[in-house]
């Protein structure tokens, strides 16, 4: 094992300086991004080789302690000793253009730094004890707003999180081996999915509410299952209609997941879009997201339609998948119309549908007990 300081010609009578590091066998090669002058005239030049030769010593004394500490590898160099936290909040950063997943990285990175009770993390120090810590933490730790725990979709989603920076990090070569392949992840939860029966999006469409933009979006979503974010965004153009199949269709990129969707809607879910506008303008112009306007949804359903549940925007992807299901459409049609990437995700509302287990059961025999 050995490291020695190497100078390199450059133009203009400087030298570049570099480690040489050898070890178990193998050469290295570390650039120190710093210049000397090669016959230094001026007090000034000269002072500047002084301070910079001891800037490169300081920095080999320091790679030879790390390497008797261990904390070298000849593949990746010096890497892991860098701010693992830093290169975690270049993901968040890199996350912005899509403001749910945004809005997770930021929470994963907090929790990450209350945690560690520090902003500084080495790659090294984030291995399989650290992650099943932070695991343990997520599912333990009281570190809501309210000073509750986590929810089990958020600590996994948190905890994916840093599995998901770590992996990047392997591939990034930062790091030999990923840690989080060996730390399994925490088992999801089955939720209560809540949806509304047919009679009830039938009281809701009779029924007036307060904000009459968000009623006929609500009703669209219900019809078609488009997420929030794809109704607030949907313009014109993409919604088409065939004359060959006489039928309107909405083809457009789902912005979770990116992929292209190309569906066809009723005439129903059509006339709620009201009159055609140019190409590029919002079907639904005006719609917002906001708390207010989810206190109105709410309020509509639940004074004004009085249907005693709790509701929100999403449940109506969730109407949609079991109406659909309930009336006799097979799961796999169902999960390419929702844009699913796994066909387990669609299974899920197999269980909350009672209509097919009771035409089921029904097939009994009576036994006369």
């Amino acid at each position: 094992m050995s490291i020695k300081i190497k100078q390199n010609k450059l133009k203009n009578d400087r030298y570049s300086l570099s480690l040489d590091i050898y070890y178990q066998g193998v050469s290295k090669y570390e650039n120190l991004k710093m210049f000397v002058y090669e016959k230094p005239k001026t007090t000034l030049e000269k002072e500047h080789n002084k301070r910079t030769l001891a800037i490169a010593e300081q920095i080999k004394a320091k790679r030879i302690l790390e390497m008797q500490e261990s904390h070298f590898n000849i593949h990746t160099g010096f890497k892991s000793q860098a701010n693992f936290l830093d290169y975690f909040k270049k993901l968040v950063r890199e996350k912005r253009t899509n403001e749910g997943n945004y809005g997770n990285w930021t929470s994963a990175y907090k929790h990450l730094i209350a945690y560690n009770n520090s902003e500084v993390l080495r790659f090294c120090d984030c291995d399989e004890v650290f992650i099943d810590g932070f695991k343990k933490y997520l599912r333990e730790a009281k570190i809501t707003k309210s000073g509750t725990n986590l929810s089990t979709n958020s600590a996994i989603s948190y905890l994916n999180k840093l599995k998901a920076a770590l992996s990047q990090a392997f591939v990034d070569r930062i790091i030999l081996e990923n840690p989080g392949k060996r730390v399994k992840g925490i088992k999801p939860e089955e939720t209560n999915r809540q949806f509304l029966l047919e009679e009830e999006l039938k009281t809701l469409a009779t029924t007036e509410c307060e904000y009459p933009l968000l009623k006929k979006a609500f009703l669209f979503s219900c019809l078609t299952g488009l997420r929030w974010s794809d109704i607030n965004k949907l313009i014109w153009e993409e919604v088409i209609f065939s004359e060959t199949e006489q039928q309107y269709s909405i083809n457009f990129r789902q912005k979770k997941t990116k992929g292209l969707q190309y569906n066809p809607i009723s005439f129903e879910a059509f006339k709620l879009l009201g009159a055609r506008a140019d190409n590029e303008e919002r079907v639904f112009k005006g719609l917002k997201y906001s708390a207010w306007n989810n206190h109105l949804l709410q309020e509509w359903i639940w004074k004004d339609a009085d249907i005693k549940k709790k509701i929100t925007f999403h449940c109506a992807r969730h109407t949609y998948a079991t109406l659909l299901l309930t009336s006799g459409a097979d799961i796999y049609t169902v999960s390419k119309l929702l844009g699913h990437q796994d066909l387990k995700t669609t299974e899920i509302y197999g269980k909350i549908i009672n209509t097919q287990k009771v035409k089921v059961v029904n097939l009994l025999p009576t036994i006369g007990v």
